[in-house]
């Protein structure tokens, strides 16, 4: 075989467990037979309709075994695929279609207008719609397509180092960036999974979060798939139905942000629920509050927090379950087959309990942001150290305490909102003289956007025409849930506004 890439593993796996149940969604089963022969059948489609090798194919929707068909027939053929945010706005959708030049779109047919609007006047020249679809679209059937391939394997010359993937990241400059992850950057994030998880082919994955992100997808989705387990996938995160599905399914993982957690413990189904499959608990974006900590801990569960981000695939560190409550507050160790470092100012190493910027270096990192090679020079320091942007330290045992960050990088949810971004388009009403956006904490949310602005001279605008001009430009969780209106910005001696000073002033 000479593909080396994630696009052989239903390949290999077929062989070992082909009769096995590989994905389960609503009623519907796949074997790994299944699953093989109809990503053969798609990659076959594609390649018949012009995708060779480095194209950009992209999928727009929840989560459904489409998206997984169309990530290893887009590996057979070498092809690189670019999952979309469905939450995004139609100008957000557009800028990354065009920025990484896909030629081919799939989408869900809920989202047919949001693919229609991103596509225009991009390289998408053939869109395929995922479900029923709409009678005057020109977009072509799902079903249709995967059913005119030949079922035969491709077997294309992949090796570790090509493109897999391109997954999007918000900048601190206002535009997204594309990370290019590799075959090989999956693969090893695989296997440090699989390690520090202790995963096994008996287990049951339950994936409530959306898999165009990274954390869902790399974290849980592949690493059961490369061990041959069984994937439940559910389109959207409903707590009775997931509390059902745990015990229906005898699901042994899920995954998620502290917010969902929360939301299950607090459901009223909570207490009567058979949770005794579960044996691995994955969080990430946060710390979970010991409130929900210790509501878990009474069912006999414990979660395993950890950090990292697109750029490493995403997995950096991992804070056992069993250390979660004397290193309450940490993000881990380094998996397995990572490196972290503390940088000083100098670029040097940090002296241990002291703050600097954590650095990440592996083969689960990536090499470089896609056409953008003045990010991608700017974010290594000598020998590939990835700089993170994250302040933070290591204790004496090792642990990774993430203590700021450089970035303003806001979590919400889950979902990175990056200031920046959202500053620029405030920034573009004329009413607005200045404007910064600060996270503020939220009970259900973790933290939520809030702008502070000033006003130009003699102008008027309120909190919700703020609010509705961003609508549609903006993703609904990247628009601030609040506005404040000051007169002057706190300000540092170059200009640069002061956001710890405005935390503190306008926080209540």
């Amino acid at each position: 075989m000479e593909n080396f890439g994630i696009g052989s593993w239903l390949q290999r796996r077929r062989s070992k467990s082909g009769s096995k149940i590989a994905l389960i969604s609503g009623d519907r089963e796949l074997s790994y037979e299944e699953f093989a022969e109809r990503s053969d059948r798609l990659a076959n489609a594609l390649k018949a309709g012009g995708v060779a090798k480095g194209d950009r194919v992209a999928y727009l929707g929840e989560n459904h075994p489409a998206f997984l068909e169309t990530l290893f027939a887009c590996g057979q053929l070498g092809a690189i695929f670019v999952p979309l945010n469905t939450r995004l706005a139609p100008p957000e959708i557009n800028f990354q279609l065009g920025d990484c030049g896909a030629v081919a779109l799939i989408h869900s047919a809920s989202l047919n207008g949001l693919a229609a609007s991103g596509a225009e006047g991009t390289r998408v020249g053939r869109r395929v719609v995922v479900g029923e679809r709409e009678s005057t679209t020109a977009a072509e059937d799902y079903e249709d397509v995967v059913a005119s391939g030949a079922p035969r394997r491709l077997d294309e010359e992949v090796g570790l180092d090509d493109g897999a993937m391109i997954l999007y990241t918000s900048g601190t400059t206002g535009r997204p960036k594309g990370a290019l992850l590799t075959h090989g950057n999956i693969t090893w994030n695989c296997i440090n999974v699989i390690v520090d998880f202790d995963f096994s082919s008996s287990d049951v994955a339950l994936m409530i979060s959306p898999m165009f992100h990274v954390a869902s997808l790399d974290m849980g989705v592949l690493p059961t798939l490369l061990k041959g387990g069984t994937v439940v996938l559910e389109s959207r995160f409903d707590p009775q139905r997931t509390l059902e599905l745990i015990e229906q399914q005898r699901a042994t993982t899920i995954s998620g942000v502290p917010t969902t957690y929360q939301m299950l413990c607090e459901h009223p189904a909570w207490p009567t629920s058979d949770l005794s499959s579960l044996n691995k608990l994955t969080c990430g974006g946060s710390a979970v509050p010991m409130r929900v900590l210790e509501t878990y801990e009474a069912r006999g569960l414990r979660f395993s927090n950890g950090y990292g981000m697109t750029e490493t695939a995403p997995g950096a560190t991992t804070l056992p379950a069993a250390r979660s409550r004397d290193k309450a507050g940490s993000s881990g160790l380094p998996h397995f087959f990572s490196d972290v470092r503390i940088a000083d100012v100098a670029g040097g190493l940090a002296e241990q309990g002291t703050v600097g910027e954590i650095q990440i270096k592996g083969p689960n990192v990536i090499h470089e942001y896609w056409n953008r090679p003045d990010a991608t020079a700017e974010s290594y320091e000598d020998g590939g150290w990835f700089k993170s942007g994250d302040m933070g330290y290591k204790d004496a045992d090792g642990f990774v305490f993430v203590s700021d960050r450089l970035k303003d990088m806001i979590i919400s949810g889950g979902e990175n909102i990056y200031p920046a971004e959202v500053e620029q388009a405030i920034s573009e009403l004329d009413a607005v003289g200045s404007v910064a956006v600060i996270g503020v904490p939220d009970e259900k949310w973790g933290e939520v956007p809030r702008a502070v602005v000033v006003l130009r001279e003699g102008a008027f605008l309120t909190e919700d025409e703020l609010k509705e001009y961003l609508a549609g430009r903006l993703a609904r969780y990247k628009i601030p849930k609040t506005v404040v209106f000051v007169d002057d910005m706190p300000r540092t001696a170059s200009g640069k506004i002061r956001k710890s000073e405005l935390r503190r002033s306008t926080v209540s």
